[in-house]
């Protein structure tokens, strides 16, 4: 297979990618033509049908995957893709994984991670509660393969374990620097810190908002399905319950970051720090990881950092 990341202008190609976009338009002269949008595990590539009528191109719509030919182009300095062909692929002809984005840990070590990050919680009702969601091997299956988001930091198959893992990690962190913190309620509460997003975004190839994601979104499901998962077990504390869903509820640290509540214990104002640590990292490093370590020029302006931003020399 030959990835998007290493085609060239002047290229004939004759490949499979996920279609992730598809939307009929005009020319100026007002010919009809498509635009569409190709992906694979290495990024995206614009395309376009400028005769969509013609025999040889076949129906398609996004999300399908497509055995495309066509020329490689430049236009504007990005590469464009003129199909020429295109058919929707067999089932048998394509690896479903070559096109999703996809993180580069393992996804076995990390979950494994995860379990040992629990067998620290001491606490049993917070460790019972912990091994309720994840020693079900279902919801260990679709947290292993799910994103962090749908596009701003960690939005790859994986990216919802690898950024619990760090934030986790940070929080361990700081409950050894700062030991008047409860260790037991900060790990879970960074566990358990994104878990609405199961619900929140739809699985890979489409990785967009659901239903529920757009009404309620990841914080309010989160601490809702914690929440019903608490009352399921018996004695549990009802002032530990609280503290927990109130860590979930404000761990974006502020109202206009989607919080519903500011942080108001220690816990939830170290699990904000280390949430919004791990994803501004992230976002610097996608940014960052296909520059050449010699290119020095400024990368743009970043919404998520509100800064501009450009490698380190080395």
């Amino acid at each position: 297979m030959k990835y998007i990341e290493t085609l060239r202008e002047g290229e004939r190609i004759n490949e499979i990618y996920l279609c992730k976009f598809k939307q009929s338009a005009l020319t100026k002269t007002g010919k009809p033509y498509d635009n569409v949008i190709l992906q694979d595990r290495t990024g995206t590539l614009d395309a376009k049908i400028w005769d969509p009528g013609s025999s040889g191109i076949d129906d398609f719509d996004a999300l399908d995957y497509v055995a495309v030919t066509g020329d490689i182009t430049s236009f504007q300095g990005n590469l464009q893709l003129s199909i020429k062909r295109a058919r929707i692929a067999s089932e048998d002809e394509f690896e479903p994984t070559d096109y999703l984005p996809v993180t580069d840990k393992d996804v076995d070590e990390m979950y494994a991670g995860i379990m040992e990050y629990i067998e620290q919680v001491k606490n049993p009702y917070l460790n019972e509660l912990l091994h309720k969601f994840f020693d079900n091997e279902d919801f260990a299956k679709k947290f292993k393969f799910h994103s962090a988001a749908k596009s701003v930091h960690h939005g790859f198959v994986g990216g919802l374990l690898e950024h619990t893992v760090s934030v986790t990690r940070n929080c361990f962190y700081f409950a050894d620097n700062y030991p008047f913190l409860n260790r037991d309620l900060l790990l879970t509460a960074a566990i358990f810190h994104d878990i609405g997003k199961l619900k929140e975004l739809s699985t890979f190839p489409a990785n967009d908002y659901t239903d529920a994601g757009q009404l309620l979104g990841h914080i309010m499901i989160g601490t809702e399905w914690v929440g019903t998962a608490i009352k399921s077990i018996d004695g549990f504390p009802e002032v530990l319950a609280n503290e927990l869903k109130h860590c979930i509820l404000a761990h974006h640290g502020e109202l206009e970051y989607g919080s519903p509540k500011k942080p108001a214990l220690a816990e939830a104002l170290a699990l904000s720090f280390a949430d919004n640590l791990d994803a501004k990292m992230e976002t610097v490093r996608e940014m960052l990881v296909h520059v050449p370590d010699q290119n020095l020029e400024w990368q743009g302006y970043s919404r998520l950092l509100e800064s501009n931003i450009r490698k380190t020399s080395r």
